[in-house]
């Protein structure tokens, strides 16, 4: 839910063009009429209702049908004041906006959504998941092999401080726009505010859409969330396969797929293969050509990490279960 919505940004955000350039041309291509009603309670920047990315805390199984089941069951009170929330914010933005200066508009169809939710009736809300599921499907989900690759080398990275260093190693890593400044977590952000955990534990996001500053609930009685930018995602791309796959045959080369399991570097790499250094090295520079292993700098060494695809190869294409 986190990348549905806030991948819906990027699409109308002209920076970051060599990274989501061709992204936006190609999902642009694919959509028929959504972003007209999204834009509607999804304005290019600022708030957007805490609601559209509902929290799964004690959710099972996770996934875009238990979110959008969740977003069904947003209690009427809670959308109607949300949305009075992004109406004030997009007065407030008007009138700070340069004389001349225009906002862009969501059309008739899209205008009329905000006011037909806050009256709490069932058929808007339909309307918006169907739309919301809709562009997921032509903005996300074709490209969801890279983005959880991408995202799950960042948890790799994070773990990996997790384990060197504890909590303050952890927070420590973080993009430069988050800083631990011990027991204060510090991030720049739009506005000036404080959220006090009170004990609350804190879930750390990392997102493959969420670029510049992080992302948190506006309200603070929500479980907190920090959503942050993934480290160097790279492009968006298909998985699909190439030329490279013959380059796959032999057993050594398994071997060292194998070898990397939930991440190591690459002279742990090669202690776990068995292999030189430098033919860690080469073998890595393959599998990644592959698109079967990511690769992220963690400190003066790198993190190699399985993508889906090679996770998928090594359990002979059986899908994996999470329990």
């Amino acid at each position: 839910m986190w990348e549905t919505i806030l991948s819906f940004h990027r699409l109308r955000d002209r920076r970051a063009s060599t990274v989501f350039g061709k992204w936006r041309t190609e999902s642009r291509a694919r959509l028929n009429g959504e972003a007209q009603l999204l834009a509607a309670v999804v304005p290019p920047r600022g708030y957007f209702p805490d609601f559209l990315t509902p929290s799964q805390e004690g959710a099972e199984p996770f996934g875009l049908d238990v979110g959008m089941e969740a977003l069904r069951d947003t209690p009427a009170d809670r959308v109607h004041a949300e949305l009075e929330l992004l109406a004030a914010d997009r007065t407030r933005q008007r009138t700070d906006r340069p004389v001349g200066q225009r906002a862009g508009g969501a059309g008739k169809a899209g205008a009329t959504l905000p006011v037909a939710l806050m009256e709490g009736r069932a058929e808007p809300l339909t309307r918006l998941i169907g739309a919301l599921r809709s562009y997921h499907q032509a903005a996300v989900e074709p490209y969801w092999p890279h983005i959880r690759a991408s995202v799950e080398a960042d948890r790799a990275v994070r773990g990996r401080a997790l384990l060197d260093g504890g909590t303050d190693e952890l927070l420590a890593t973080l993009p430069p726009t988050i800083r631990w400044r011990s027991p204060v977590l510090e991030a720049d952000y739009p506005v000036d505010r404080d959220l006090h955990l009170d004990g609350r534990g804190l879930r750390l996001q990392p997102s493959f859409f969420c670029r510049g500053t992080p992302v948190v609930y506006r309200d603070p009685s929500l479980p907190p969330v920090l959503v942050y930018p993934v480290t160097n995602p790279g492009a968006p791309v298909f998985a699909e396969p190439g030329p490279w796959l013959g380059r796959l045959v032999g057993h050594t080369r398994s071997a060292v797929l194998s070898s990397i399991g939930t991440g190591c570097t690459t002279s742990e790499l090669a202690r776990r293969a068995g292999v030189s250094l430098a033919s860690a090295s080469q073998h890595a520079s393959v599998l990644r050509e592959a698109g079967l292993v990511l690769t992220l700098r963690h400190g003066s060494s790198v993190l190699h990490t399985l993508t889906p695809l090679g996770g998928s190869l090594l359990r002979g294409g059986a899908p994996l279960t999470l329990h």
